[in-house]
């Protein structure tokens, strides 16, 4: 049975999806963010809110405020990468992107987590849905995985034109950062070449189109390669749409699961590709290293679901 505050949280970010519904124009402008600030606050209040119980009506309420956020999303970061790159060295102002701060957060969890089940440092990494300005490649590259190659794969043209502006200017970025314009969908012997593949949150802004990009990663990726996810939990589920992580990734093993409390709003599942060894699925002995030192996931929030799959004898 739904608790009262449960109840309050549905009804208020319904509430919130009619005025943003009626919205001419989801480009940055006070009303417009202060709707969206409305929303994220109430969908992180803590609750235990399961998105799949609720009634068909609701479920298809979410579904289009998701698709709305996204597009409010790539807006706000459009806005700011023009911004950013009017600069003479982009990436000295980063700072200006409202939400760097969760993204800083958010990159040094996610690096923790791959050091854990990483035992080599990725040479190539792909990331899939890198939009206009895309904040984690270029603190992973920056501040994490400075010898690595980072190919940003998305289907707008201008995003990538964007996003490639802001680092062309740096000698090191312009050297290790490559943008393509393409479906996922369409990249097949390609994605053998990455150690590590992310997938943004907003890839799939579905349950059956996460589900054909999992499956088309999950052929055509190369065995023993990992991929992080970003998912949602709880009432952020009603900003991202959520992958479950004992159902939607066949093909992998699933070797852990984060759950965010505090101002980030994505969790984070770590996969690995299984291997095949004489037509079966093999699964990977995952490393034992012990993250990197400083790391307290507790400023983060709590580890509500922490998944070690291991070899069964």
């Amino acid at each position: 049975m739904e608790s009262q505050q449960e109840v309050m949280v549905v009804e208020k970010v319904c509430e919130i999806y009619e005025e943003i519904s009626k919205l001419g124009d989801l480009n940055p402008s006070s009303h417009v963010n202060n709707l969206f600030t409305q929303l994220v606050t109430i969908c992180t209040t803590p609750c235990q809110i399961e998105v799949s119980q609720l009634n068909q009506q609701v479920r298809e309420t979410i579904a289009k405020l998701i698709r709305l956020c996204g597009k409010a999303e790539g807006l706000l970061e459009s806005h700011y990468s023009t911004l950013i790159g009017s600069h003479e060295n982009p990436l000295n102002h980063m700072k200006l992107f409202p939400y760097y701060s969760n993204y800083l957060k958010l990159s040094h969890l996610e690096f923790t987590m791959l050091t854990t089940h990483c035992t080599q440092v990725p040479s190539q990494l792909a990331f899939v849905g890198s939009g206009p300005l895309p904040l984690t490649s270029i603190i992973l590259a920056t501040h994490y995985l400075t010898q690595t190659c980072f190919h940003n794969y998305d289907m707008d043209p201008s995003a990538n034109a964007k996003a490639h502006g802001l680092v062309s200017s740096d000698p090191d970025l312009s050297k290790r950062m490559f943008f393509h314009t393409d479906d996922i969908l369409n990249v097949s012997i390609g994605l053998k070449d990455y150690n590590v593949v992310y997938l943004a949150a907003l890839v799939g802004m579905d349950h059956e189109e996460k589900a054909e990009i999992i499956k088309h990663l999950a052929k055509f990726m190369a065995p023993g390669a990992i991929l992080l996810l970003r998912s949602a939990h709880g009432g952020r589920a009603f900003l991202y749409p959520v992958v479950d992580p004992s159902s939607d990734l066949k093909g992998f093993e699933v070797l852990s699961v984060f759950h965010p409390t505090d101002e980030v709003i994505n969790s984070v599942i770590v996969a690995r590709k299984h291997l095949v060894t004489q037509g079966t699925y093999s699964a990977v002995l995952a490393s034992k290293c012990s993250g990197v030192e400083g790391f307290n996931p507790f400023i983060h929030g709590n580890v509500i679901e922490e998944l070690t799959v291991e070899d069964q004898a």
